[in-house]
């Protein structure tokens, strides 16, 4: 039927645009996601979509519908810790590569998922090839303790093809929030996200609740899910899409952090994960803590509470 239709009602601009329903919204993205739509209406569909902006129930009919089409990893031992990276390194050094390797040190099972959407910033996924981490070319079960990380165009071609298209009109479409939402498991897993503007986070709360998801959010870093190593964020977990503030947000920022390097090369940044995990340095109490609280809630996976 194509998405003329709702283009109609998504593109009237920021104050005459109306919501889609739940089921429309999945419908829409469906049919981008799929290829069955022109390269114009999936033109017209970000452009629409980034001067609107997402409403939860919008949110939830995109990731169902990605969900519905996702090539799925097998369910893990234990609940997997999925980590969706897409923005990289700009000003400070990409920390999600030793988020990621510390999870795995506690004995669960950690995929990284993305792809580049920017050209000029250094990816974790680079940072983990330089660690020796293998890059998955299909999705499989991933061990207890094993990190792997995975391109985006090996879970759904066409999510990789929507991403592509901010390399042509230069700005995020709701891809770009589903990657970082989804959960590509068959089994329980723990979503580690985050947003840098405000007024996601409503919208987020309520999407985790929707769906029932797990997850863990909070403020990121230059758009990655890793926490600045200088501040202590507010913590909010769900579980099963009960909500519960893990941490309050810290006041005052750490005028240095003992060893991290100036530079944001792939080399160097490689070097001072190394170091870390080899005890030379220590963790980022921010890291650290962002570890401790995504253990509480794989721990608490199967139950519907929190503390």
């Amino acid at each position: 039927m194509g998405i003329s239709q709702y283009l109609k009602e998504i593109g009237r601009g920021q104050r005459g645009a109306r919501p889609l329903t739940r089921a429309q919204a999945a419908d829409l993205f469906g049919q981008v996601l799929d290829g069955t739509v022109t390269d114009l209406e999936i033109g017209a569909f970000c452009l629409a979509m980034r001067i609107k902006g997402e409403t939860s129930e919008e949110m939830c009919g995109f990731l169902d519908a990605t969900h519905q089409r996702l090539a799925r990893l097998p369910a893990s031992d234990r609940p997997l810790i999925v980590i969706p990276s897409y923005n990289g390194a700009r000003k400070l050094p990409v920390l999600t590569p030793l988020l990621a390797l510390l999870l795995a040190r506690e004995g669960l099972p950690v995929l990284l998922h993305g792809m580049r959407t920017e050209a000029r910033r250094v990816l974790a996924s680079d940072v983990l090839l330089a660690l020796d981490v293998p890059a998955l070319t299909a999705p499989e079960k991933i061990a207890n303790g094993a990190l792997r990380h995975l391109h985006t165009r090996h879970l759904h071609g066409g999510l990789a093809r929507l991403l592509s298209v901010r390399e042509v009109v230069g700005l995020r479409n709701p891809g770009h929030s589903a990657v970082k939402l989804m959960n590509p498991c068959a089994g329980p897993a723990v979503v580690v996200t985050s947003y840098t503007h405000p007024e996601y986070f409503e919208m987020l709360q309520t999407t985790f609740r929707l769906l029932g998801m797990t997850a863990l959010l909070s403020r990121g870093l230059e758009g990655e899910v890793a926490a600045d190593p200088r501040r202590a964020p507010r913590y909010d977990g769900f579980v099963r899409g009960v909500h519960g503030v893990l941490q309050a947000q810290q006041p005052g920022t750490a005028s240095a952090v003992p060893g991290l390097p100036a530079e944001i090369d792939v080399a160097a940044t490689a070097t001072y994960t190394r170091r870390v995990l080899a005890g030379a340095l220590p963790v980022p109490a921010a890291i650290g803590q962002q570890v401790e609280h995504i253990l509480q809630l794989a721990n608490q996976a199967s139950t519907q509470t929190l503390p």
